[in-house]
């Protein structure tokens, strides 16, 4: 079932997140990522992630279509592209590519 299916629209594996989406996007489920860390977000901007039981805290804006930036105090700051994973048309989670690194994350919906 695709958690944010009420938002409308088809989307496509790769497809940037919308601006207009990401929020719904972000907080429709706790993400789970390949090491097993999980991250969860809330509409007012706060994020938790937790690596081997221990959570930190940090913020998140939206920056534009595509597009997050987050915040880890005390002085850690990343922006990343966001892109829809799709499994058959549904949606099953996103991918969050780092804009200075490159690297990328797949979190997918709990």
């Amino acid at each position: 079932m695709d958690p944010i299916s009420a938002s409308g629209g088809d989307v496509v594996d790769g497809q940037p997140v919308s601006a207009a989406d990401m929020v719904a996007a972000l907080t429709a489920a706790e993400f789970v990522f390949e090491d097993g860390a999980t991250q969860s977000f809330t509409a007012d901007g706060r994020t938790t992630y937790v690596e081997r039981g221990r959570p930190s805290a940090g913020e998140w804006s939206v920056t534009g279509d595509g597009t997050f930036a987050s915040f880890w105090p005390p002085t850690y700051r990343a922006t990343y592209t966001v892109r829809w994973i799709t499994d058959d048309g549904v949606r099953v989670g996103v991918s969050f590519t780092d804009t200075r690194s490159g690297v990328r994350y797949d979190g997918r919906y709990r």
